[in-house]
């Protein structure tokens, strides 16, 4: 690597060189995470910003890459932000890699989110309520994921789902009634029509998804969290369904009793 600047060892520390797009109206993000990555290592970061189009094509052409950023360190040539991460020893996610991490995120967002419903409104954290508002919130969340992009859910829902499948618009309505079900349990209102839909959509999605995973055993991914994630249909799929049909159970219950 000749035609590249010689490090700086002026302050005795390691150094290293980055080469990322810093444009009028554009910065590369991988860029700056790649900086921050080498500064929290310990390095000097040489920053030099590719200004235009041009300096990138020239750039990518003349060390033979496809993309940037890219850091080089002493003579080598450490590639790109993922390439620095595995140099690292940090892990590097792959492309369509499963994850659990949204639905993580998401119950665990929810159970916070209920204890503090649970803590302004009757000063207590651990309670019945508690539960029931961990299981409505965590159905209104689920459901915006599936809402933000219709399309998507329901071409990966279609997948499994058997009444979807039979129906093609119950696809287009799932989310709607999901959300709607969740909203109405929050606020203890119209537990007549909360607590049927709650019930119906929860025992499809049950037999749905047992049927796929434990009889087909089918390797699909779940659309629980919108059509575009990679969680695995399985184990998670077929508890958030069970816990609207427990919900549903346990509310219709409670009004009945009243």
């Amino acid at each position: 690597m000749s035609s590249l600047a010689k490090p700086s060892n002026d302050t005795g520390r390691k150094s290293a060189q980055l080469f990322r797009m810093v444009t009028e109206d554009h910065v590369c993000p991988y860029g700056l995470k790649a900086k921050a990555l080498l500064e929290r290592k310990g390095y000097v970061v040489q920053d030099h910003h590719l200004k235009n189009r041009d300096e990138t094509n020239a750039f990518k052409a003349k060390h033979d890459v496809q993309t940037t950023p890219q850091t080089f360190i002493g003579e080598d040539r450490i590639g790109g932000y993922d390439d620095l991460k595995a140099h690292f020893g940090k892990p590097v996610k792959k492309a369509g890699q499963l994850t659990y991490t949204p639905v993580i995120a998401i119950f665990a967002v929810a159970a916070l989110m209920a204890l503090a419903i649970s803590w302004a409104s009757s000063g207590t954290l651990l309670s019945i309520r508690a539960i029931e508002l961990f299981i409505a919130v965590s159905m209104c969340i689920l459901g915006v994921q599936k809402l933000r992009d219709l399309s998507s859910f329901s071409s990966q829902f279609l997948g499994y789902d058997l009444l979807a499948q039979r129906y093609v618009r119950y696809a287009y309505v799932y989310p709607f009634a999901e959300t709607g079900a969740g909203i109405l349990m929050i606020a203890g209102a119209l537990t007549w029509i909360a607590a049927p839909t709650a019930l119906f959509i929860g025992l499809i999605g049950a037999v749905s998804v047992y049927k796929a995973v434990y009889i087909d055993k089918r390797d699909l991914k779940c659309a629980c969290v919108g059509g575009d994630s990679n969680v695995p249909l399985g184990f998670v799929s077929l508890t958030e369904n069970l816990m609207m049909v427990a919900m549903a159970v346990w509310m219709g219950t409670k009004a009945f009793a009243l």
